[in-house]
């Protein structure tokens, strides 16, 4: 599967891998200012964005997809860093095929599997009715029982295409919502020996204590940090302080 990749920059390569829901659009003012130093590609993967829908979503196909992405523009060895979903696939990536990755960092996400609580998102949206006239502000106002909180719904939404006769989603919700128990898990095996920076938001609960002794079992390397007044979404709650901790770790 080719994907669609927003690149900037020169330097050495550094990939950007988006969470559930997202798109390589996602990372914008991070991209941008990385991309001062380094070549720096943001990809959508696979059921989201521009890229191509497909029925397989489990984090080996995923990791295959940005493998192609580096091996296609001769970037090996590329520092990944993924957030959330995404940094499940950097993850994957680095176990499966570590001379395809320089350095690692890995955004709120643990290499566990994860309760369904993202769920009833993709049940929302599978819900909504997507008429000829509906707008951003009823498609809004139609997730805000299922989807209280007003931050979500907007980036949600930002995968809803209002551009033809009737609204359509870019996601390819049917084969997420197939998908989510391969989304929840983790399974990769293998060790990734190479520098890892393993980032947690203040506020968020995804890393905990625990899971410090999985992360150097895999990726013995690992160096902790923490994103102050930042919850999981923490490159977008904390730009400045997240920004502090990975340019000096890529650089």
């Amino acid at each position: 599967m080719r994907l669609n990749v927003i690149e900037m920059g020169e330097g050495s390569p550094v990939l950007l891998l988006h969470g559930l829901f997202g798109a390589g659009r996602n990372w914008g003012a991070i991209q941008k200012r990385l991309a001062q130093r380094h070549r720096v590609l943001a990809p959508d993967l696979r059921n989201h964005g521009e890229s191509e829908h497909a029925a397989r979503m489990d984090y080996a196909a995923m990791a295959e997809d940005v493998a192609e992405v580096i091996a296609r523009r001769g970037l090996a060895p590329a520092a990944v860093l993924g957030h959330s979903m995404g940094g499940k696939v950097a993850m994957a990536l680095a176990l499966g095929q570590p001379g395809m990755v320089s350095r690692l960092v890995v955004a709120d996400i643990a290499p566990v599997r994860y309760p369904p609580a993202l769920r009833g998102y993709v049940a929302a949206l599978r819900a909504l009715p997507l008429a000829p006239g509906l707008s951003r502000r009823d498609a809004d106002a139609a997730l805000e029982s299922a989807i209280p909180e007003a931050g979500i719904r907007a980036f949600l939404l930002q995968s809803l295409d209002f551009g033809g006769d009737a609204p359509a989603w870019k996601l390819g919700l049917a084969e997420i919502a197939a998908a989510m128990p391969d989304i929840e898990d983790f399974s990769a095996t293998g060790r990734y020996e190479g520098p890892t920076l393993v980032v947690a938001g203040e506020r968020s609960t995804y890393i905990q204590p625990e899971h410090h002794a999985l992360f150097r079992s895999l990726f013995p390397a690992t160096r902790f940090a923490v994103v102050e007044k930042a919850g999981h979404w923490v490159h977008a709650d904390n730009p400045h302080a997240f920004l502090a901790l990975t340019e000096p770790f890529l650089a």
